[in-house]
């Protein structure tokens, strides 16, 4: 008992170091020269830079732009999307998920005052999904893990809402992989082709977010499930814990096919 509540305050600890960490590295508006200024982000790019968002004003509108470096990015890395009907769909799919504009290859998205902070946290969001695009120019590599992830749910015959949309009690809308719906439960899922302390924290952080506001809205019990790639990398224990004192769950990938994380999928058991 008290090492699961050393557990979870390790855990809260770092959600919260987490979310000091985000405000503490987004630095202000630096102005260019042109109505456009930047803000620097502690997001990580394609090339282990930080990603930065170009901001302006449009009378009652306030536009961001990721000025083409994402896409510029990706062909530079051997992975044109016009020259893939797969990256193409891809890149489609993501847009509409996050509400982003392609304009003249730059991602873009239009805010006012009352919405600013979501839709700058969608653009994030679709940068990054789009950043890992760059593993199809990997000829060794077929999808994306989520998609290797979509395949297994299909697989299993199991019916599902992928790209799910929730909105937390921040008031943020949050964007989990997969939803599987049962009569008195659900399962969001997150796909995880690396798992660290940037992404698993975020993911914890959405997780308890939408927990809540979610179950008053479905009446159901909703419960969050990590879908782990662990074929090519040992995931570190404490990682695994960390879901667990949030009440949260795993599979790990070398794992998926065992009876028991079947169950979680099909039954909605978990551990």
């Amino acid at each position: 008992m008290n090492n699961a509540i050393n557990t979870s305050n390790w855990v809260t600890d770092l959600i919260d170091k987490y979310y000091d960490f985000l405000k503490g590295r987004t630095t202000s508006v630096v102005e260019t020269g042109t109505d456009w200024n930047v803000i620097s982000t502690p997001f990580i790019g394609l090339f282990n830079d930080t990603i930065e968002l170009y901001v302006k004003k449009d009378n009652d509108k306030i536009l961001f732009s990721d000025d083409g470096v994402t896409l510029k990015n990706l062909e530079l890395v051997g992975s044109l999307i016009s020259r893939s009907p797969k990256r193409k769909d891809l890149l489609e799919r993501i847009l509409l998920t996050y509400g982003v504009q392609l304009v003249d290859d730059e991602l873009m998205v239009e805010a006012n005052e009352s919405n600013v902070a979501q839709k700058k946290h969608n653009l994030i969001s679709a940068i990054s999904e789009i950043n890992d695009m760059y593993m199809l120019a990997k000829h060794t590599v077929a999808s994306i893990f989520k998609e290797d992830v979509k395949s297994y749910l299909d697989e299993q015959q199991i019916i599902y809402t992928p790209q799910f949309i929730s909105k937390g009690s921040t008031g943020l809308e949050f964007t989990f992989d997969f939803q599987i719906a049962y009569r008195y439960k659900e399962i969001v899922i997150k796909s995880f082709n690396i798992v660290n302390k940037l992404n698993l924290p975020n993911f914890l952080f959405t997780w308890e977010d939408i927990k809540t506001v979610r179950e008053k809205i479905s009446n159901k019990k909703v419960v969050g499930l990590a879908v782990i790639n662990d074929e090519e990398k040992q995931i570190q224990p404490e990682y695994l814990d960390a879901l667990k004192s949030k009440n949260a769950d795993y599979i790990l990938w070398s794992q998926r096919h065992t009876p028991d994380n079947i169950s979680k999928l099909k039954n909605g058991v978990l551990q």
